[in-house]
């Protein structure tokens, strides 16, 4: 029997406890964790890994439960006070290139607060998103301004494939990364395209890759989850 590495049943307590923290002011945030000094792991030179609470996903083989649990027990941000706290490695990103990435959870569940994040940061510092895109196409509207690459999860474009998986529907993938497609930046984004075991296959796969070349993207991360044999 195969199971994902964060096993269902911390998956389903998440679920069962989750408090919406998207619902907050849009200038106040819950935190799950900050990583620092991240080398060319998600993003451009040295960087600073932020990653939000709340998904609108229930991903079978969730890497970051906390990310769907209970919210009280992390950390609240404003821009301003995640803004006083990473930079601490400005010079770092600065000489590198480097920057903050934007994780979850979902950070484009976010736009407002990552907007006030850039005027506090600048230009100077490179901005990265990881997103499935499976949020309302306004958030990517505002967030194409203010963020410099993107890395894209979409698990599989096959609709029911995705809906097996995540437990939602496509269709806003679809629209934002046809979105991108339109505003020319193709050219700054990776795209994730996993093998999920027991979900899809090399040949699904394939047909994603495809199906995203044919709109302009050429980055693209091909990679296996890897999941316990019990």
């Amino acid at each position: 029997m195969q199971t994902a590495l964060i096993s269902n049943i911390l998956i389903n307590f998440a679920i069962g406890s989750y408090a919406d923290s998207t619902a907050m002011p849009p200038d106040r945030a819950k935190i799950i964790g900050i990583s620092r000094h991240r080398l060319s792991t998600d993003g451009d030179g040295v960087t600073t890994l932020v990653a939000f609470h709340g998904c609108p996903l229930r991903c079978r083989y969730c890497l970051n439960p906390q990310s769907l649990g209970d919210s009280d027990r992390f950390k609240e941000y404003t821009p301003q006070s995640l803004y006083d706290e990473v930079r601490i490695d400005e010079l770092y990103f600065i000489a590198t290139n480097g920057g903050v990435t934007f994780g979850g959870g979902e950070p484009a569940l976010r736009p407002d607060f990552i907007q006030r994040f850039r005027e506090l940061c600048g230009p100077s510092w490179g901005l990265t998103l990881e997103t499935s895109l499976n949020v309302p196409q306004e958030n990517i509207e505002a967030l194409l301004p203010v963020v410099d690459s993107w890395i894209i999860d979409i698990k599989d474009m096959d609709a029911d494939i995705y809906r097996q998986y995540t437990g939602k529907d496509n269709s806003r993938v679809l629209s934002n990364l046809r979105l991108i497609a339109e505003a020319g930046r193709q050219k700054d984004c990776i795209i994730r395209l996993p093998l999920i075991p027991d979900y899809n296959t090399d040949t699904a796969r394939e047909v994603s890759r495809k199906a995203l070349s044919a709109l302009g993207y050429s980055k693209f991360d091909l990679f296996t989850y890897q999941i316990r044999q019990h």
